[in-house]
């Protein structure tokens, strides 16, 4: 028997959503700006992310290796400081200057780190400094911790980039691609690792390193534990910490967060002097990423580097 036309349709639009869903993936200009959507969640196009959690499972079947334990922590670190010193510092406070070449590098490096692309996060990042715990701040933990964890990235609203914010990176045809493409770079680096895996278990079997194991570690693990140490900084280091500067929003310094993210957590230093380079003020308040670029600025490879204003280092 035929089935009515109402039902025709249904069957006919659930393989469409899913091609419209498969082309999202992979191209993140298929994604219209919706802030209509700006509080439901796109189950259908966050799969990916959540399958990346699952995936960190798979340590049970690979086991571990001083190996994979190197090549995890390597990863996380080198992939941190592209987001903390170019994605954050740079893209998103134009805190330092450096040649294209060098931006595009750790442009693709901090693509590798699966956290979108450098103009999606610079422009989202903007948008909260400009309304930082107010009723537009789209990450703001007031109106929950899951929502300013990752809740608000997982919406339909969100998922585009905000080109009007970001006029200076979308100049830049190289940074457009990585960040219409964004998925691009994470998977090369996943197929990599795998086949690094492999290699080492033909070529050294004593480093003990499989295929599966440097991808669920060196990509799986890696990332996921990157992820949610950058989330920290939007969702408890608005909650929890010290307040030196009286700034107009929640912003707190946290100790621990700033250790986990080469310097991030000292949020309230930060929104009080954006547009300094360097976050932690006090010689106590480690700050790995102002250190390298100090080095990176010794080497000539940034300059123009921001520091604090001498006021922040008188204010308590």
């Amino acid at each position: 028997m035929a089935l009515p036309p109402a039902d025709l349709s249904a069957e006919r639009a659930a393989p469409s959503r899913l091609r419209a869903t498969f082309h999202r993936w992979v191209d993140s200009q298929a994604v219209a700006r919706d802030e209509s959507d700006n509080e439901r969640v796109d189950w259908l196009r966050v799969i990916p992310f959540v399958c990346m959690h699952v995936a960190c499972i798979g340590v049970v079947w690979v086991g571990w290796s001083a190996t994979a334990l190197v090549v995890a922590a390597a990863l996380y670190a080198v992939r941190m400081f592209a987001i903390t010193a170019f994605y954050h510092r740079c893209f998103s406070h134009r805190a330092f200057r450096t040649s294209r070449a060098v931006q595009f590098v750790f442009a693709l490096v901090g693509a590798a780190a699966a956290q979108r692309g450098p103009l999606w996060w610079a422009a989202h990042h903007r948008h909260h400094h400009a309304h930082a715990d107010g009723e537009s701040d789209v990450h703001s933990p007031r109106r929950g911790f899951w929502w300013s964890h990752l809740g608000w990235f997982l919406t339909s609203g969100n998922f585009a980039t905000r080109r009007e914010r970001i006029p200076d990176l979308a100049r830049f045809p190289e940074l457009r691609f990585l960040d219409r493409y964004d998925a691009l770079v994470p998977v090369v680096l996943a197929a990599g690792l795998y086949g690094l895996g492999e290699l080492l278990e033909r070529t050294a079997p004593e480093l003990n390193a499989t295929g599966p194991q440097l991808l669920v570690w060196g990509f799986f693990i890696s990332t996921v534990v990157l992820y949610h140490m950058t989330f920290t900084v939007n969702s408890l280091a608005h909650r929890f910490g010290t307040r030196r500067f009286a700034t107009n929003d929640d912003s707190r310094n946290n100790w621990v967060i700033a250790i986990a993210t080469l310097g991030e957590g000292w949020h309230n230093n930060h929104h009080a002097f954006p547009g300094s380079a360097r976050q932690g003020l006090r010689w106590w308040e480690i700050d790995v990423t102002w250190y390298v670029l100090r080095l990176f600025a010794a080497l000539g490879i940034v300059w123009g580097v921001r520091p604090a204003p001498a006021r922040a280092h008188r204010s308590e």
